[in-house]
């Protein structure tokens, strides 16, 4: 059987996608074979237990990391093409969560592209000139509507042949943005997966077949995001802002923080740098060094 894609994982339960389109139930044969969400697995039927068994996993392309309560690493999704950080007027964006995406994104090499969902509703100054940050910074923001379909077919054209996955704040509708790609993705998968004990369970991540070709991947909500910091540029962390000037700064190992000739300190007071997104830097060092520190 050739390599097949896993399109949710829960413990050692997995559910895997063949080339003809079924979705089968899988298990791995061997304890140290630890496959997610977006893996490509090796299977084998095995008739002794009467199911299917992953024997190998393919080395993945990439991973969208996250950090545990260990300082460790967890992947949360592998093999993507793009990342699209969803968020809304309501609930209130959280943008120090949106700048742990995007740089846990651009330290893996993965494109990102801000989803700004329920367009309908009305915005204030604060949100517009956030927004306004990211796409002067580079990143692209596509404003959006699950509810009027407003500019819906842009963001099938953006997902078409892409391996995407939706990230962000509880609430700021992912799956209503999911049901309108996809009417028919409302099963469970609590009710496709059990555990050990064959009780139903649910999972981090959710990947479905888009109809036009490509996978979009759905997470669950969060309140916070931490990027696994072994995944990070020690220098900049993945601020691309930051990453752009750090070369100016005195000393090379500057940190951007009290270091005197700091370009980046530089950059805040003259404004080419936001102030927010400079807070946002600061935030994430301070949680970098002290989960290095316990290593």
């Amino acid at each position: 059987m050739s390599p097949v894609r896993v399109t949710a994982a829960h413990r050692r339960s997995l559910y895997v996608r063949t080339d003809d389109g079924r979705e089968m139930t899988a298990r791995p044969a061997r304890r140290e074979l630890s496959a997610e969400c977006g893996d490509l697995v090796r299977c084998e039927f095995d008739s002794h237990h009467g199911e299917l068994r992953v024997v190998g996993i393919e080395p993945r392309t990439n991973g969208l990391y996250r950090a545990n309560s260990r300082g460790g690493s967890e992947v949360i999704a592998a093999n993507l093409t793009q990342i699209l950080v969803v968020v809304a007027p309501l609930p209130r964006p959280d943008f120090f969560v949106v700048d742990r995406y995007l740089c846990a994104a651009h330290c893996s090499g993965i494109p990102a592209t801000i989803l700004f969902n329920k367009s309908e509703l009305p915005t204030n100054e604060e949100t517009d000139g956030e927004l306004e940050v990211y796409r002067a910074a580079g990143v692209a923001v596509l404003r959006v509507s699950a509810l009027t379909d407003t500019r819906l077919q842009t963001l099938r054209e953006l997902l078409a042949n892409q391996t995407s996955i939706f990230v962000g704040q509880s609430g700021v509708g992912k799956s209503s943005l999911l049901r309108s790609l996809l009417p028919d993705c409302d099963t469970r998968i609590g009710e496709l997966i059990r555990d050990d004990e064959g009780r139903h369970t649910t999972t981090a991540t959710r990947l479905y077949a888009l109809p036009g070709g490509g996978d979009i991947l759905d997470s669950p909500g969060v309140r916070d995001f931490a990027p696994a910091i072994d995944r990070l540029d020690a220098a900049a962390l993945g601020f691309v802002e930051i990453e752009a000037v750090a070369s100016q700064c005195r000393f090379a190992d500057c940190r951007h923080l009290r270091e005197p000739n700091c370009a980046v300190r530089a950059g805040v007071e003259a404004a080419s740098i936001s102030s927010r997104r400079y807070e946002s830097y600061r935030r994430l060092r301070r949680l970098y060094d002290r989960l290095r520190g316990e290593h």
